[in-house]
């Protein structure tokens, strides 16, 4: 997974063409780390690119912009940026995590 300042966030969900998700953490978060070694496995599933990472204290605007309550959250962002970006708090499973990632048009 590529870590992400907030610019090159902004960025990424500015270009259209491919679905992205962006997986949200704090550094001293111990749900984020089992969230994180999930989505390790999983983005071997996936193309490449498709998974990103953020830290959200780095980031406390987008945040705000996007009402993120708690971490570990999910960004999932369709390939024409039609909708709003949908955000997932619940990491469940490995598979689980696959199926909604892949899920996103």
């Amino acid at each position: 997974m590529r870590m992400l300042n907030e610019q090159e966030l902004r960025f990424l969900m500015d270009i259209k063409g491919k679905p992205i998700a962006i997986f949200l953490f704090t550094p001293l978060c111990g749900t984020c780390k089992v969230a994180r070694r999930m989505l390790e496995v999983v983005e071997q599933l996936l193309p490449e690119d498709t998974l990103s990472t953020a830290d959200v204290n780095m980031m406390p605007q987008v945040a705000q912009d996007y009402q993120i309550k708690s971490v570990p959250a999910l960004m999932l962002m369709d390939a024409d940026r039609s909708h709003p970006p949908r955000i997932r708090y619940r990491m469940g499973s490995v598979e689980e995590l696959l199926d909604v990632i892949r899920s996103v048009p």
